[in-house]
């Protein structure tokens, strides 16, 4: 028995793009909060220029995983390798610096500020003039400020949002907001984005216009992408590998196609009976 999948069409063959070496590789990484194991003994790794899927269950320990990549978490056992270096005591802000930028399953933007605004929160690691030349706009820092606003609404004409560009972020539909926090990620030009949950709410117009844009990403700026998903659909036809959490364990990893056919992910979401 399969997994059962929407009939509709996402992305292009993930087989079509090519990857390259490691970039993150995490090793036997086990992650508790007091008696409760989060994650127990996970291992995998991201190469650059892959789209990985990360899925499971409810609870499986999916978030649990990104936080302990960009730095939320730390575990108590395994080591995180980024970039062929180990990373012991990662934070998040050593994390973003070095190029991990994130998104949220719950939306994390500024509701009162304006789109605009809001992706050119995502640039601050790239300024580098002080708080007194920023707070008078003069000389560098008023050069600064222009460049970084040219690269926001570069990636505002990227994701096609140029006519809320002034809007206040609160008064957009879900689907658009989901679409401005993606920028706001991509504002820190990121080597490796972290997506958790990108399309969750979304109808099946808005889904097609989101994987358009990861796809876009990866193919036009290089972007090596680890997402959580739970539309099957959306991970089976833009993942190029995808692993399987189930209760904070890793019960499968390979291919779309080799995950589909794995029995152990069969019966964690269809019940060991089906």
């Amino acid at each position: 028995m399969q997994m059962n999948e929407p009939e509709a069409h996402f992305g292009t063959t993930p087989a079509r793009r090519e990857t390259g070496a490691v970039i993150l590789d995490l090793k036997n990484i086990s992650l508790s909060f007091g008696g409760v194991k989060a994650l127990t003994d996970i291992s995998f790794d991201v190469r650059q220029h892959e789209i990985r899927a990360i899925i499971g269950p409810n609870g499986a320990g999916k978030s649990s995983m990104l936080n302990v990549i960009n730095g939320v978490y730390r575990p108590q056992q395994g080591e995180i390798v980024y970039r062929g270096e180990v990373r012991r005591n990662m934070d998040c802000h050593a994390a973003a610096k070095s190029g991990i930028a994130r998104t949220f399953q719950n939306i994390a933007l500024f509701k009162g500020m304006t789109v605009l605004d809001n992706i050119m929160t995502g640039r601050n690691l790239k300024m580098t003039s002080n708080f007194l030349m920023q707070a008078l706009y003069w000389g560098p820092a008023r050069r600064e400020e222009i460049a970084h606003r040219i690269k926001a609404e570069e990636i505002i004409d990227f994701l096609e949002i140029q006519a809320i560009r002034k809007t206040p972020v609160g008064r957009l539909p879900y689907g658009l907001q989901k679409r401005v926090e993606l920028g706001r990620a991509l504002a820190a030009e990121p080597e490796i984005l972290l997506l958790d949950e990108p399309m969750a709410g979304m109808n099946v117009e808005e889904k097609q216009d989101m994987c358009r844009f990861i796809l876009d990403v990866n193919d036009q700026f290089g972007t090596t992408i680890v997402l959580i998903e739970h539309d099957m659909g959306v991970v089976m036809d833009i993942s190029d590998r995808v692993v399987v959490l189930d209760y904070g364990k890793k019960i499968g990893d390979g291919t779309p196609d080799e995950v589909r056919g794995n029995q152990d992910v069969i019966n964690a979401y269809l019940g060991v009976g089906c």
